[in-house]
Formats: structure tokens, C-alpha cells, sequence
């Protein structure tokens, strides 16, 4: 199956709202799932939405690998096999919120910051018709938001709370000790204001 380009954020496609798809079992949706599935592996990465090979049609897929799940979640691992979402709603189960670290094959090279719920339903449909109705916490579920966020013209830097946490890849070790270095001179501060 053909690999397709993964665009980049600031094509316009990447903007608009993905439109609804009305029958997921014609060949054209099965191809269209066929190549993302070539671009997704071809690149690496745990999930792809149709928008990010240019094709504005709401339909998902991810995985959430057992390795990875268990070095985001550790004990609450959630594995999650490889999954087609066709149409998904998603709806939060609760207001609490995590802060994570999140990349993306439209905006490469850089890593963010990003608040996401940490327990939401998702429902829409698999790629034979069938209903999906699926609940979700962890890295799952911040997944399947990111991945939905693309049907809808966001990109994760639109959800982030602070853009001082938007930093490069390579960057990230360093700015790791720069936060442990702030938050110890802090603690320093606060010490010796209480003497």
C-alpha cells in the first residue's frame, strides 16, 4: 500500500473540521485506512488521523503498545491493540486533568506540555460498521484525545496552558535538569526565608 506524506502544521488542511464519513466499509475508506496504516508504520508512532495525510475525513487509528503504556502508566498499564475509530465522539468522564508529554508527526522535532483528561468514553464506529463504545484513562485516553483533536483543526500547542513548555526534542534532557535545578534553588530560597 502506498506510504503517504505526513503533513506539516501550517498546512490548511490540518485547520479545517474533518467531515463526517457515512459508510466506513466502502473500498474507499478501507484504502484510505490501508494507507494510513503503511504512513503510520513507515514513520513510527502510536497513532494517525486521516487529516495528517491530507485526506479531512474523521477517521483515527492508534495503538497504545504494552511497553509503552507501562513506561507512561506503570502499574495501571493499559495495553491497547491496533485500533480504527471511524466518526469518534469523545466525552470526558471526569474533570480531573493531567499534565503530559505529548509530540506529534505533524509538528515535529518538538515536544509540549499538554493538559488532557484522564478518564473519557469514546464511541463511533469500527471500520465493518460495528458501534465502538470504549472507556478510557492514562496514556489511552490521552491517545485517543490527541489523535481526535486532528478531526477538529487542533494541534496539541493550541491545548497547552503555557507555552514555555513547548521545547525541541533534543532539548528536553536539559530542560529536564533546568525545571529539578529551579525547583531545588526554590526550595533553597524557601529555607532560608523560614530561618
Amino acid at each position: 500500500m502506498t506510504v503517504k506524506p505526513i503533513i506539516k502544521m501550517g498546512n490548511p488542511t490540518l485547520r479545517r473540521i474533518a467531515a463526517p464519513i457515512d459508510d466506513p466499509t466502502t473500498p474507499e475508506i478501507q484504502a484510505l485506512v490501508a494507507e494510513m496504516r503503511a504512513s503510520l508504520e513507515a514513520v513510527g508512532g502510536v497513532g494517525l488521523a486521516a487529516p495528517q495525510i491530507a485526506v479531512s475525513r474523521r477517521l483515527v487509528i492508534f495503538e497504545v503498545p504494552a511497553e509503552r503504556a507501562e513506561a507512561e502508566d506503570g502499574d495501571a498499564a493499559e495495553p491497547v491493540g491496533s485500533t480504527v475509530l471511524v466518526n469518534p465522539v469523545i466525552t470526558p468522564l471526569s474533570d480531573e486533568v493531567e499534565m503530559g508529554w505529548e509530540g506529534c508527526l505533524s509538528v515535529p522535532g518538538l515536544r509540549g506540555l499538554v493538559p488532557r483528561h484522564t478518564h473519557i468514553r469514546y464511541t463511533g464506529l469500527t471500520l465493518e460498521g460495528a458501534p465502538v463504545d470504549v472507556e478510557a484513562t492514562g496514556f489511552h485516553a490521552r491517545v485517543v484525545q490527541h489523535e481526535c483533536d486532528h478531526l477538529d483543526g487542533i494541534l496539541y500547542p493550541q491545548r497547552m496552558t503555557d507555552l514555555r513548555y513547548l521545547v525541541y526534542e533534543e532539548e528536553v534532557p536539559a530542560f529536564m535538569e533546568g525545571l529539578k535545578a529551579d525547583a531545588e534553588m526554590a526550595e533553597a530560597e524557601k529555607e532560608k526565608a523560614d530561618d
